[in-house]
């Protein structure tokens, strides 16, 4: 003989501001129990009767809302009585079969098929507001989602009025724990993922409230890696004989005296090259941000520009490989410059901003010409390098070289 039970519970601590507390539920079968699911309704603690489980019969709207949880009640008593004696019977069993009744009376998308949904969605935006790795970090989230639903609860889908502040929480402890993903800053980006599409579904009314409250997403500060002057100088006095190694590193120091990102070089083409008061300047759109940037064409840029004009016949500047094959080549560059450092073409881009900041350039331009939205962003690459404290330096011994002293 099966026992199974329906307990309602509230949730006191959530009732400090509003003086409404959550109305929740918890399934018992046998021996097991599970975590407990909010209702949706809400009641004031001081008229929740706890001997009964029930809102007490002279509190305003009482009956009405007792009434919605006998139909509660009722609906998950029914789902238990007709598998009793089904061998899958348990209660993430009977949670599902009651979600799926629920989609399909009220329409409403489990969280799986609305994932699946704002994923097609996305990709419609590829190549036109955003990036194809965007997208791909999206589907990444939604997949590490549902390996968590089917690992951590044991369900293949779940219900929006599931999601609660335990599943984003469980949801981090499974990235870190299970999968090993204790850099925090790559964890953190998965949990702003499930965020933004969290939101998305609380927008168009599916999810009630923000299961994210409470919850801050916290980045820590990176030493965002970047070419000393003088292991950029011997990377550009290496006499190579392999044309695709001298090609991406052509393209690798273009990227060091401009600031520009790999996807943004890919895109340049003759159109960007514009002429301002007899001065050249690339002129662009930056695709992550869709913020111009603007960059004057110094010296060594404008030879590798020059060195490559012609090669691509549909009019871009530079015929660069896959992301992945340069950054691969940049390995093998490294150590023929006799680098120690995980060498990417990202590196470049840090570089450039490092090396116009330690030169005094105010942070103002070095912003304009990386295209960031906030200058906020750049400030990340006003890191202290040895060279500029010596500079630095010098001109303090200068300020105060008038003190004497008989020491």
């Amino acid at each position: 003989m099966q026992d199974f039970k329906v307990i309602f519970y509230i949730r006191k601590a959530r009732a400090k501001e509003t003086n409404k507390a959550p109305i929740c539920l918890r399934l018992y079968l046998n021996k097991d129990r599970d975590h407990g699911t909010c209702t949706g309704f809400t009641v004031n603690p001081k008229d929740w009767d706890t001997k009964h489980n029930r809102v007490c019969s002279k509190a305003a709207g009482a009956r009405s809302l007792n009434q919605k949880l006998e139909l509660l009640n009722a609906e998950y008593m029914e789902i238990f009585r007709r598998y009793e004696f089904d061998e899958r019977l348990s209660i993430d069993f009977i949670k599902e079969k009651y979600q799926q009744r629920l989609i399909s009376s009220k329409n409403i998308p489990s969280v799986l098929t609305f994932m699946g949904q704002y994923l097609e969605e996305v990709k419609t935006k590829v190549g036109k507001k955003i990036v194809k790795a965007t997208y791909t970090r999206y589907a990444l989230c939604a997949r590490l989602f549902h390996q968590y639903l089917k690992e951590k609860r044991r369900r293949s889908d779940i219900n929006f009025s599931e999601i609660d502040h335990s599943v984003i929480l469980g949801f981090e402890k499974y990235l870190r724990d299970d999968l090993g993903q204790d850099h925090n800053n790559t964890l953190m980006k998965k949990m702003r993922v499930l965020k933004t599409m969290l939101s998305e579904a609380q927008a168009q009314g599916w999810l009630e409230t923000d299961p994210y409250k409470g919850y801050k997403i916290r980045y820590e500060p990176t030493d965002r890696g970047f070419l000393t002057d003088r292991e950029l100088q011997t990377l550009m006095d290496l006499e190579l004989t392999i044309p695709r190694l001298e090609k991406v590193r052509d393209f690798f120091i273009f990227s060091c005296f401009t600031g520009i990102a790999y996807t943004d070089m890919v895109n340049l083409t003759e159109d960007n090259i514009v002429e301002l008061d007899g001065r050249l300047w690339i002129m662009t759109k930056r695709q992550k941000t869709n913020v111009p940037s603007n960059v004057l064409l110094l010296e060594i840029p404008l030879r590798i520009i020059e060195k490559y004009r012609g090669v691509c016949k549909d009019g871009h500047l530079f015929p660069l490989p896959t992301n992945q094959r340069v950054n691969s080549y940049l390995k093998e560059l490294a150590d023929l410059a006799r680098i120690k450092k995980n060498l990417t073409f990202h590196i470049a881009r840090h570089t450039f901003a490092t090396m116009a900041i330690s030169k005094n350039v105010p942070m103002e331009s070095v912003s304009r010409m990386l295209g960031h939205r906030s200058l906020k962003t750049t400030m990340i690459y006003a890191r202290i390098t040895d060279k500029k404290v010596e500079q630095d330096m010098l001109s303090l011994a200068k300020k105060v070289s008038h003190f004497t002293s008989n020491i």
